[in-house]
């Protein structure tokens, strides 16, 4: 499945399933490199986000779970392709 294809069904799949505004919890794995863990961080500024982070077992990776409440589906999918310009960062 292409982005485009995901990013059709997970519109349809939001606006079936969720009313909002609503609480969205995102969540990605990346590098462990300070600047990639700013770069995700700095997506929800301003927004009021709940951000946790945790180290994997190596100290290679972190997970980065995100809290934070959203307008409708655009602006989630929105977050997403932001996201997904981030070298190295894998959305969950």
């Amino acid at each position: 499945m292409n982005s485009e294809d995901f990013y059709i069904k997970l519109k349809s799949t939001l606006e079936e399933t969720t009313t909002f505004p609503t609480t969205y919890m995102y969540k990605f794995i990346v590098p462990f490199i300070p600047d990639k863990i700013k770069q995700v961080e700095n997506l929800f500024n301003h927004l009021g986000a709940v951000i946790e982070i945790r180290t994997s077992k190596n100290g290679n990776y972190v997970s980065v779970s995100i809290q934070v409440s959203m307008k409708n589906s655009e602006q989630i999918i929105q977050k997403y392709k932001e996201a997904a310009l981030i070298e190295g960062i894998v959305s969950l």
